[in-house]
């Protein structure tokens, strides 16, 4: 039997914090290492407990959720921890800016137990928890404050397919539906997939969606 998945819960609230680590304590495969109420005491116990996941919140006193994953997940970390954000807002500012400083995903407080559990075990895996349709209004909000980067040039290491795939999921598509409009398997689409994070350097499909907005790939 694999050990559990290692959680940090950070959240200002302590009702809010025993409510997520009651739900996650009674999962065999799943445990709560530690518990916080701001952004700095999360990377702080991050450094001292490796938890494999931190489920954070945003808005935090002394060091807020944002700068708490840019931390602990963002570019340049040497050892970085998957983060998944939890916030009250459903796509505002500070989600975006939470994914863009390395977030794996987010949910809202108000999703069902089995929705943060999902949540947590998806994280963990190294996938990313942001839904195609998510997607779709995320980058439709903020696609203009996504600016093109010199440094950023799929074509030169894609294939024709692997950028058209890129396109797909940019706009939102999943990989059932990028499978329709290729026609070809889901099995081809996650290889696809695949190859395209590996040859960028990317971590998950919400740094594909912003990679090809920055690049010019898609406006």
């Amino acid at each position: 039997m694999n050990p559990p998945i290692r959680v940090l819960v950070c959240d200002d609230q302590a009702l809010i914090r025993t409510g997520f680590t009651t739900i996650i304590d009674a999962q065999p495969d799943l445990e709560v290492v530690g518990e916080c109420g701001d952004g700095q005491a999360a990377v702080e116990l991050a450094g001292r407990l490796n938890p494999d996941v931190v489920v954070m919140d945003v808005r935090m006193p002394v060091l807020d959720g944002i700068e708490a994953t840019r931390l602990l997940a963002g570019v340049g970390v040497a050892r970085p921890v998957k983060v998944l954000v939890v916030t009250t807002f459903n796509l505002d500012e500070y989600v975006y800016e939470a994914l863009r400083a390395g977030a794996s995903g987010f949910l809202l407080k108000d999703a069902p137990a089995a929705q943060l559990l999902h949540g947590i075990r998806t994280v963990a895996t190294g996938a990313a928890l942001l839904a195609p349709e998510v997607t779709r209004k995320l980058v439709g909000r903020y696609a203009a404050r996504i600016r093109p980067a010199e440094n950023a040039d799929p074509e030169s290491a894609l294939t024709p397919r692997e950028l058209e795939v890129l396109r797909l999921i940019a706009n939102g598509l999943s990989n059932s539906e990028i499978a329709t409009t290729l026609v070809i398997s889901q099995e081809t689409v996650k290889t696809y997939v695949s190859r395209i994070l590996a040859k960028l350097g990317l971590r998950d499909r919400v740094q594909a969606v912003v990679h090809a907005y920055r690049s010019g790939l898609v406006t």
